[in-house]
């Protein structure tokens, strides 16, 4: 390949689709750029499959809170 080519990363937007873990889970997904929005096709939707590295972090971050609303107990209502 020549200089003026650029070897191919695989991670060109092509090879890509939107995360449905953080789409359905982020009330933020739609205000993300769309590169960050996106996994590589043949992953499953994890933060180490996001395109960019902001992806990633906002994958986490998801699961994150996700995880903190499981672990946290219910408030409980006092009596008497």
């Amino acid at each position: 390949m020549d200089l003026y080519h650029r070897h191919s990363q695989h991670s060109d937007t092509r090879s890509g689709r939107e995360c449905v873990f953080c789409s359905t889970l982020d009330p933020d997904f739609s205000a993300r750029r769309p590169i960050d929005r996106m996994v590589m096709v043949k992953r499953e939707d994890s933060a180490s499959a996001h395109l960019t590295e902001d992806g990633y972090i906002r994958h986490r971050i998801v699961e994150l809170k996700k995880k903190r609303v499981v672990t946290m107990p219910a408030v409980l209502a006092k009596s008497a």
